[in-house]
C-alpha cells in the first residue's frame, strides 16, 4: 500500500461539505455510508436517486420540478435528465445580491477592481435588458472575444438570463481561429474588448474586429468594451458600438427566462489541431448540477472562500470557475502573464487577495519548480488550503515540489475531465488522503472505469478511461450534427454504448487515478503501449530540461520513440546529457521507454490553452499536413520539426 503524502485533519474532515452531505443523506433520506467508496458505488448504481439529492443539497433554484429524473439509465446515448423541470442558469449564479465581493479582478499591470454581488446583479440587468431591446432572444448565440475580465462574466450571465447561448474565445486567438469557431454557430451578437495586455505588451484587436465584422455575416451588433483605451476608435468596424453607449441603465431588474433542463447554455470547442473544431453544446441543467457537485463536494467550496483559476475564457476552466458564484464565494480573476513582473506574481496574489483555493496547471507548477521558486520561504500563504491542477498530468515530482516548497499543509488535487463534459471524471476529495502522483478519487455519479483493448474492466493496469453510465453533463448535442453521427463517433466508436474519453489511465489500488496522457498519442513500440506522461515524468524532473514532447515515428515496420527537448539557456544536448536522460528513463520507467532518438529544439508547439500538441508534431515528422495552425499559440514552433536530418537516419 502506498503511503499518503497528505492527510486531512479530523477537523477538516468534520467541517467539510462532503461530511455535511453524508449527514444530509442520513437524516433526510435514511441512506448511511461508512466510506467514500460506499458512497461512490451507490452514486453510480442508483444514479436516479443520487442526482436528486445533489439538486436538493446544492439548493438548485427552479420554477418547476421534474417529472422523471432519468428516462433510461441502462443506456448513455439518448438518456434524458430531469424532464419537465424549468430553471435558469444565470438566476442560480445571481441568487446572492448583497455587498459581499463577488469578483476581484487584477490585471498584470496592477489594475485592480472589486465588484459586489449587488453591483454584479445590476450590471447583468443593464446588459440583459439592452440585449432584449435589440431583440436578442432564447436560442440566439451571443459570443465573447474577451480577456478574463469581469465584463466577460457579466456578458455571459446577461445572455444566459435571456436563454441565449454563450460561447467565447480569448483574444489571443487569431481571426481564422475565431471564424473557425464562431463562424459555425452564426452568432447574433459579438462582445469584445479593443485589445488586451500580455507580458507588458498592449495588443490591439481592432483590426481583427473589422475583419470579423465582415466574415461573421449573421452579426447584428459588435459591442466593444474599452480596455486599452478609454475611447477606442471603432468607426471602421461595421455594426459596432461602445459598451457604455449600448447600455440602458433604466431597469435594474433581471427577467430570468425559464427553460427546460437541457436548454442549450454553452457552446464549447474541441482543440481543432486536426481540423475545424467540433462545436460541443452543453445544457444549462447538467452543467449547473455537475459544477455544483464538484465545487461544493469535491472542492469543498464554501461561501467564505476565495477561489482562483489561472485561465482564459477560451478554456472550460473559466466556465467551471464562474459557477462558483452560485455558492456565494468570491471569484478571483487574473488577466495577463502569470509570471509578470516576476515569477512569484501569482503567489503574491494569493496573499494579497487571501485566496483559499488556487487553481493552476501542471505546466505552471513545473515552471515554478524549474525557476527555483520557494513560496514557503518567501510568502505567508496562510489563507491557502487547496491547490488544484489540470491541463496535463501532474507529475509525481510536482507533488514533491508543492509539499516541499509551497506549503506542507495543503490539499493538492489534480483534476481531469475536459471540454467534452465541461467537468471532471476524477478530482479532489476533502475527506481523503493525497497519494503521490495520483488524482484522489473518481467523481460522484461518474461511472469511471479503465478498459483493456478487449473492453474488460481492469484495475492496477493501464488502459482506456471510459464512463459506462449516463451523467447529466454529457453534451446535449454537437452543432450541425442532425443525425448525431459526429457525437457518436467522438465517444462511442471504440466501445459500443460506452463513453471512451481518449485518456490513457490507471485505477490504482487506493481507488485513485493516474493519467498517462491521451490514448490517441500512446506510443506502441514493439506492440507495447506506453503513455507519453510516463516519459515526461522522468525527463522533466531533470534540471537541464525546460520542456519536452515525445511522439512515435513509423520506422522499419514498427514504431520508434522520438523525444524532442527544449533545454535551459546555455545547455546543449551533448553525449553526456543524452546518456543521463536515457539512464534516468531506463532506471525509473523501463528499457522500453527509452527513446530511439533525442533531438534538441528551440520551442515546443502548444495550443492557445497551453497544451502541447503531440499529434501535430507526429504529423509534421511524417510529412502529413497540420490542418489548423490557428489553434496553436506558437505555430512557428513546428518549423523546428520539419525535415530533420536526424529523423531520416537509422
Amino acid at each position: 500500500m502506498t503511503t499518503a503524502i497528505w492527510t486531512p485533519s479530523s477537523n477538516r474532515v468534520e467541517q467539510s461539505n462532503l461530511a455535511r452531505y453524508i449527514s444530509f443523506l442520513r437524516s433526510e433520506h435514511q441512506f448511511t455510508f461508512d466510506s467514500y467508496d460506499d458512497l461512490y458505488c451507490w452514486s453510480i448504481q442508483e444514479s436516479d436517486k443520487f442526482w436528486p439529492t445533489i439538486w436538493d443539497f446544492c439548493e438548485i433554484v427552479a420554477t418547476q420540478s421534474w417529472d422523471k429524473v432519468l428516462t433510461d439509465k441502462s443506456k448513455m446515448l439518448g438518456a434524458s435528465w430531469f424532464t419537465g423541470s424549468k430553471l435558469n442558469f444565470a438566476e442560480n449564479l445571481l441568487r446572492r445580491r448583497d455587498d459581499k465581493s463577488a469578483i476581484i479582478y487584477k490585471r498584470e499591470d496592477g489594475y485592480l477592481v472589486e465588484i459586489t454581488y449587488k453591483d454584479l446583479y445590476k450590471s447583468v440587468a443593464y446588459l440583459a435588458n439592452s440585449l432584449r431591446d435589440i431583440n436578442v432572444s432564447s436560442g440566439d448565440r451571443v459570443v465573447g472575444y474577451l480577456p478574463n475580465i469581469p465584463e466577460t462574466i457579466i456578458a455571459m450571465l446577461a445572455a444566459t438570463s435571456i436563454g441565449a447561448v454563450w460561447s467565447s474565445c480569448s483574444p489571443d486567438f487569431g481571426t481564422h481561429g475565431v471564424v473557425d469557431r464562431f463562424g459555425q454557430i452564426q452568432p447574433k451578437i459579438l462582445i469584445s474588448t479593443d485589445g488586451y495586455i500580455y507580458n507588458n505588451k498592449r495588443i490591439s484587436i481592432l483590426p481583427r474586429l473589422k475583419q470579423l465584422s465582415n466574415e461573421l455575416v449573421e452579426l447584428n451588433k459588435i459591442i466593444i468594451v474599452p480596455h486599452l483605451d478609454s475611447a477606442p476608435d471603432i468607426q471602421d468596424i461595421n455594426k459596432s458600438v461602445l459598451y457604455s453607449d449600448f447600455i440602458n441603465d433604466s431597469n435594474s431588474e433581471v427577467l430570468f427566462q425559464q427553460h427546460g433542463f437541457n436548454h442549450p447554455l454553452y457552446i464549447m470547442y474541441s482543440s481543432g489541431t486536426t481540423g475545424k473544431p467540433k462545436c460541443i453544446v452543453h445544457g444549462a441543467g447538467g452543467t449547473l448540477l455537475q459544477h455544483l457537485k464538484e465545487l461544493i463536494l469535491h472542492t469543498d467550496l464554501k461561501k467564505e472562500d476565495t477561489i482562483f483559476y489561472i485561465t482564459t475564457c477560451g478554456w472550460m476552466m473559466w466556465n467551471w470557475l464562474v459557477s462558483s458564484l452560485a455558492v456565494g464565494a468570491t471569484v478571483i480573476l487574473y488577466d495577463g502573464s502569470p509570471t509578470n513582473p516576476k515569477p512569484s506574481t501569482l503567489f503574491d496574489f494569493i496573499d494579497d487577495a487571501r485566496i483559499s483555493i488556487f487553481g493552476t496547471s501542471a505546466k505552471f507548477l513545473a515552471a515554478m519548480q524549474k525557476a527555483g521558486i520557494m513560496p514557503k520561504q518567501t510568502h505567508d500563504l496562510s489563507s491557502l488550503n487547496t491547490i488544484l491542477s489540470t491541463g496535463s498530468p501532474l507529475l509525481a515530482e510536482q507533488y514533491d515540489y508543492v509539499y516541499r516548497d509551497i506549503k506542507n499543509d495543503v490539499q493538492l488535487s489534480s483534476i481531469s475531465g475536459g471540454t467534452d463534459i465541461i467537468s471532471c471524471f476524477a478530482l479532489g476529495n476533502p475527506m481523503l488522503p493525497v497519494f503521490r502522483g495520483q488524482l484522489q478519487c473518481r467523481g460522484l455519479g461518474m461511472s469511471v472505469e479503465i478498459f483493456n483493448e478487449q473492453g474488460q474492466s481492469i484495475q492496477g493496469k493501464k488502459g482506456e478511461l471510459v464512463c459506462t453510465r449516463p451523467f447529466p453533463s454529457m453534451p446535449i448535442y454537437f452543432w450541425d450534427d442532425a443525425d448525431g453521427t459526429k457525437y457518436h463517433d467522438a465517444y462511442f466508436n471504440k466501445f459500443p454504448g460506452v463513453w471512451a474519453h481518449g485518456d490513457y489511465a490507471e485505477l490504482t489500488e487506493e481507488e485513485g487515478m493516474i493519467i498517462y496522457g491521451r490514448s490517441d498519442t500512446v506510443l506502441n513500440p514493439g506492440g507495447v503501449r506506453i503513455g507519453t506522461a510516463e516519459i515526461y515524468r522522468q525527463v522533466e524532473k531533470l534540471s537541464e530540461v525546460l520542456e519536452s514532447i515525445v511522439v512515435g515515428q513509423e520506422w522499419q515496420d514498427d514504431i520508434r520513440i522520438i523525444l524532442f527537448i527544449k533545454l535551459v539557456n546555455g545547455v546543449s544536448l551533448d553525449e553526456k546529457l543524452v546518456k543521463k536522460i536515457k539512464t534516468t528513463i531506463r532506471e525509473n520507467a523501463s528499457p522500453r521507454h527509452v527513446p530511439s532518438k533525442l533531438i534538441q529544439v528551440h520551442d515546443i508547439p502548444k495550443t492557445i490553452s497551453g497544451k502541447i500538441v503531440e499529434l501535430a508534431v507526429q504529423n509534421i515528422i511524417h510529412n502529413r499536413p497540420v490542418k489548423n495552425l490557428d489553434a496553436l499559440a506558437n505555430p512557428d514552433a513546428l518549423k523546428y520539426f520539419q525535415d530533420l536530418a536526424e529523423l531520416k537516419e537509422s
